[in-house]
């Protein structure tokens, strides 16, 4: 490129290009007959006119700075290109170049999408530009890729792209709402990848990429209505994945199988995929807490299915609502620690089949109306409460007799040491199962329940045969039955002829002795009965309760 072919822009640019000096090309007035005036404006002629459109520098140019035509460099020079201000005309065509030079663009403008593509550079920033988009997929870049405060009509495209430094995308708009507004598979990011305040309409897809720092999207807002609003699948991700506060997303968020080191937040978030799933986070790993709480507010399905959190799982004081379908589903979920004290109740089902909740924190005023626990398991429970409440909580699951949630809220109330409860808990699970049975098992439950509670009330048993006793003794004291041979007969005792009449095997020797007539008679046969149906009830119910210890 000759220089006499440069303008007075592009040749303040090129002198400035080896020592790395900034070049500021700001609109001015006029000079005569359309030339550059004396700050370096553009205007009518004869003095001071109105402002021209920002100077422009061609593509070309920049190119061949950076692919080095310029040939002046003295010893102890830095090349770097520096520009603000200026139009970048033509297309930029970097593709598979070696840019030995770092590239710093503010509030520059360009006509044309920037091709990088499998280009190496030391450093590409840019600040409050506005481009139709940028393509750098395979690129490398030694350094950082900054784009803060930027606008791009058309997507960035960063597909398998190496950056060593920072993925820098503060306060930045990106606007593809038909496609992939930002693509960034398999991209490699060696420090932190900050999106915070970055709006972003169309998919913003960065599945199988690797972060080795955080990933920062506080108070960003990603809109791709009916589409994937982000697809982070199998994203990998070396310290925070952050999306609070003041995120919101219209549209599905994807983060399955992705890795983090770290911890996921999304609290005082908003997340909206009314009628589908709004945050699908399926076989996640996560090392230390996942934070779905603290005013996270989510119009869709939440999705953790087979995730496994290393310390808390936490919807302390979200709001989940998804009418008609699972809103919260937590299948095969691990957590040390589960917080499911939600602002108000789950609109919508909440799944947690063979989750392990770790210590589960609760409240009976945010219970879900549908709550599925079947093979659901849990260290402890913060909020014991009475097993009759603990009861109704298992029952909020639809369908018939599941024994698992009984056993397993039993043996929690164990572990604290309070078997009564434990007992009450293990006599509602014979009860829930009675309602199932055929009509004759169910009056023989009935029976046992009513004399010993399945074994669950020992007591009952004895209050039973001392309220026997007491009827038969009386009666028999007032009505005492003739001997069967009066001179053998041994002295008649009321109580002891109850006792023989109740207790089966053992004998007094009394109910040999004597047989009574009328209403005695038939007194003692339902004495004799009713002891038998004692016994065995005892005996299954006790022998019920101790196999269960």
């Amino acid at each position: 490129m000759r220089l006499n072919e440069l303008n007075a822009h592009e040749r303040r640019l090129w002198d400035a290009y080896p020592q790395g000096r900034p070049v500021e090309a700001p609109v001015g007035p006029a000079g005569p007959d359309g030339g550059v005036g004396p700050d370096g404006g553009v205007g009518p002629v004869g003095g001071v006119g109105p402002a021209a459109p920002a100077p422009q520098i061609r593509s070309d140019v920049v190119a061949a700075l950076l692919l080095g035509a310029h040939a002046g460099h003295a010893p102890g020079d830095r090349p770097a290109l520096r520009l603000t201000g200026a139009r970048i005309t033509g297309l930029l065509d970097l593709r598979f170049a070696e840019i030995t030079a770092p590239v710093v663009l503010t509030g520059c403008r360009f006509d044309e999408a920037p091709l990088l593509q499998g280009a190496r550079t030391r450093e590409l920033a840019m600040t409050d530009c506005t481009l139709p988009g940028l393509v750098a997929d395979t690129a490398q870049i030694d350094a950082r890729l900054v784009l803060t405060g930027c606008r791009l009509t058309g997507p960035l495209t960063l597909t398998r792209t190496q950056i060593n430094g920072d993925l820098d995308l503060r306060d930045t708009k990106i606007a593809f709402p038909d496609g992939e507004a930002i693509s960034a598979v398999h991209a490699q990011v060696g420090g932190d990848a900050l999106c915070t305040n970055l709006a972003v309409e169309g998919t913003f897809r960065l599945s199988g990429a690797a972060i080795e720092g955080e990933f920062d999207l506080e108070g960003a807002s990603l809109r791709a209505p009916g589409r994937h609003a982000l697809d982070a699948y199998h994203v990998r991700v070396a310290e925070d994945f952050t999306c609070h506060p003041g995120f919101s997303a219209e549209g599905r968020i994807i983060l399955s199988g992705a890795t983090v080191a770290a911890a996921i937040g999304f609290c005082g978030a908003r997340l909206s995929n009314t009628g589908d799933v709004a945050l699908e986070a399926v076989d996640v790993t996560v090392a230390r807490n996942f934070d779905l709480g603290l005013g996270l507010t989510v119009d869709g399905a939440v999705k953790l299915d087979g995730t496994q959190v290393g310390t808390e799982l936490s919807l302390r004081d979200a709001e989940l609502a998804h009418p008609g379908g699972t809103a919260l589903s937590l299948r095969a979920t691990r957590a040390r620690e589960t917080d499911l004290r939600t602002r108000r109740p789950v609109d919508g089902v909440v799944d947690a089949r063979n989750a392990h909740l770790g210590t589960l924190h609760d409240a009976p005023d945010t219970w879900p109306a549908d709550l599925r626990l079947t093979d659901t398991t849990y260290d402890t429970l913060a909020s014991p409460l009475p097993a009759t409440e603990r009861v109704r909580w298992i029952r909020r699951s639809p369908g018939g007799y599941l024994p698992q949630p009984y056993e397993q809220l039993a043996a929690a109330y164990r572990r604290l040491g309070h078997d009564d409860e434990a007992r009450t808990v293990l006599l509602a699970k014979q009860r829930h199962r009675r309602a199932g049975l055929p009509a004759h098992t169910r009056l023989w439950g009935h029976v046992q329940d009513a004399a010993v509670g399945y074994g669950y009330r020992p007591l009952r048993a004895g209050l039973w045969l001392l309220t026997l006793l007491a009827c038969g003794a009386l009666y028999f004291a007032l009505h005492t039955p003739a001997p069967l041979e009066p001179g053998k007969a041994p002295p008649f005792n009321a109580v002891f002829y109850t006792l023989d009449l109740l207790v089966p095997i053992v004998t007094f020797g009394q109910e040999p002795a004597f047989a009574p007539r009328g209403t005695g008679q038939w007194l003692s046969y339902a004495l004799i009965a009713a002891g038998w149906i004692l016994a065995t009830t005892v005996t299954a119910g006790v022998s019920r309760a101790v196999s269960r210890q």
